[in-house]
């Protein structure tokens, strides 16, 4: 019982903290600083759902930009075109990421390491000359705009405050859920996935139906951040859905830590604050960033929290080592 409650403090209490501080920062800092931690928040949501595809299970995505535009083209055609909810429009981005995904999944999880790569980077660059010869559907390149902002009934959040409460509400939700599966026989069954396949398989464990329903779980988690996205700036085109985006996500859910669902919280903000401040160094920025980033892979190769861990840890065992050695002098 004693460990039971152990294993709940160790998984709840860095989330209220992190919560507390998140529910306490607005009153702190700019509008402008404001505005990009909800795009902190967006791009964390999209990382979760990818570190529990690429992390836990070990299936590796390059196309989770198509997912991010879903969700943020169906809830902004639902919207406009057909005038419908806002809450509609988000939950059929969620339907329909989730379907996608499905069908998608059901034969492109079939291949396995660099070939499972280039289908899901085939699949990107589709959805993205869909998103781009859809003109009718999607604008083309012009893209939708005056897209409605979030709202409950009549009361519309249209402050900056509003927009990064609501982002960060669902943010920290979908976090308690990722927490939940990592944690649970799912979470077991992917880490027995990524282990070996056959492994688990001999074991028998569903190989299949966990890599399909992880793939899904991580459609919908982009699907929501596209929608979120999209009713927060009012305007879509093409252009944030691109493969670039997808390398990114890439990059955030590695430099995080592909182990460590916080590990893709770290990512989201690194990756999304740190061009922000690079830019006062003007042309050099490029450079600067790409040394940080590969200081971060030579000195913590498993990511930052992660390697953040295991600083901690090696601190402890060498105090350890002290004070043993003290109490013998």
């Amino acid at each position: 019982m004693q460990v039971k409650e152990n294993g709940i403090l160790k998984k709840y209490i860095p989330l209220a903290v992190f919560a507390l501080a998140i529910f306490l920062l607005p009153s702190h800092i700019s509008n402008y600083e404001m505005k990009t931690l909800i795009f902190v928040g967006i791009n964390a949501i999209v990382a979760m759902g990818l570190c529990l595809l690429m992390g836990y299970a070990g299936q590796i995505s390059i196309g989770h930009a198509a997912f991010y535009g879903i969700g943020a083209y169906t809830s902004a055609i639902i919207t406009t075109t057909y005038g419908l909810s806002v809450w509609i429009g988000f939950l059929a981005a969620i339907l329909l990421s989730g379907l996608v995904a499905l069908l998608i999944g059901i034969p492109s999880l079939r291949l396995k390491g660099h070939y499972l790569a280039m289908a899901t980077l085939g699949f990107g660059e589709i959805m993205f000359v869909l998103f781009v010869e859809m003109e009718q559907l999607t604008g083309g390149t012009e893209g939708i705009l005056s897209i409605p902002p979030l709202s409950i009934g009549k009361f519309i959040f249209a402050t900056s405050q509003q927009i990064y409460y609501v982002v960060w509400i669902v943010t920290i939700l979908l976090l308690v859920v990722a927490l939940n599966v990592i944690h649970s026989r799912v979470g077991r069954a992917l880490r027995a996935v990524h282990g070996s396949e056959i492994a688990a398989q001999a074991m028998g464990v569903n190989t299949a139906k966990y890599k399909i329903q992880i793939f899904v779980l991580s459609a919908v988690y982009a699907g929501i951040a596209g929608s979120l996205y999209a009713h927060f700036v009012n305007f879509i085109n093409p252009t944030p859905f691109t493969l670039n985006f997808s390398i990114i996500l890439v990059i955030i859910v590695v430099v995080g830590g592909m182990s460590s669902i916080w590990g893709a919280l770290a990512g989201a903000f690194v990756m999304t604050l740190l061009p922000e401040y690079l830019r006062v160094f003007q042309e050099y920025n490029l450079i600067i960033y790409a040394l940080i980033l590969m200081s971060v892979m030579i000195f913590m190769p498993s990511g930052l929290v992660p390697g953040f861990l295991n600083l901690i840890n090696q601190f402890k065992q060498r105090e350890g080592i002290w004070r043993f050695l003290e109490s013998k002098n």
